[in-house]
């Protein structure tokens, strides 16, 4: 598949030195299936689609790209994060698909330096909002920056000569080795 082909060529970049690799699913979000499902022309996915198609890419692809890294030695030094910048609605739409939720959403990490077969975090039963230890955005960019040796005591500036924290929030300690 199309990512399947990207996270080949991610992991050739990181053998080749490269420090930071971005792969996104799809190429483009107008009018074909993706994670974004609200079950209209723009966004036609739903919540069949995800089950039927995305799910089982996604899990085939990224284990697959977790076990290679494994194999050749890269995953330990690498840090592997899955996200997306929203959760979905616990109701389904009427069009069969879920909207835009920012209350509940799971981002997935793996090697560089992160303890594996962990869960952070719980919904409620509903999907609603977080019922056990909610991970704010600042927290996973801790992490994320932690795991490529920034450091986080670092004072950014402002033309002004203001200064502010390069993130506002420690790594989650939980999830370090």
């Amino acid at each position: 598949s199309e990512f399947g082909r990207s996270c080949l060529y991610a992991r050739r970049l990181l053998e080749s030195g490269a420090r930071f690799v971005t792969v996104n699913m799809f190429h483009t979000l107008a009018g074909i299936p993706t994670w974004d499902c609200h079950g209209h022309p723009q966004a036609p996915a739903t919540v069949h689609d995800h089950g039927a198609r995305l799910c089982l890419e996604f899990d085939r692809v990224f284990s697959t790209l977790l076990d290679d890294l494994a194999q050749r030695g890269l995953l330990q030094e690498t840090l592997v994060v899955a996200a997306g910048e929203f959760g979905r609605t616990p109701k389904i739409n009427s069009r069969g698909g879920r909207d835009h939720w920012s209350g509940v959403w799971s981002a997935l990490l793996a090697g560089g330096g992160i303890r594996g077969g962990q869960v952070l975090g719980a919904s409620d039963a509903r999907g609603c909002m977080p019922a056990d230890r909610p991970v704010r955005p600042a927290e996973l960019a801790a992490t994320i920056l932690h795991s490529l040796g920034i450091d986080l005591s670092v004072q950014l500036g402002t033309p002004t000569g203001t200064e502010f924290p390069i993130v506002g929030a420690a790594p989650l300690a939980e999830l370090l080795a």
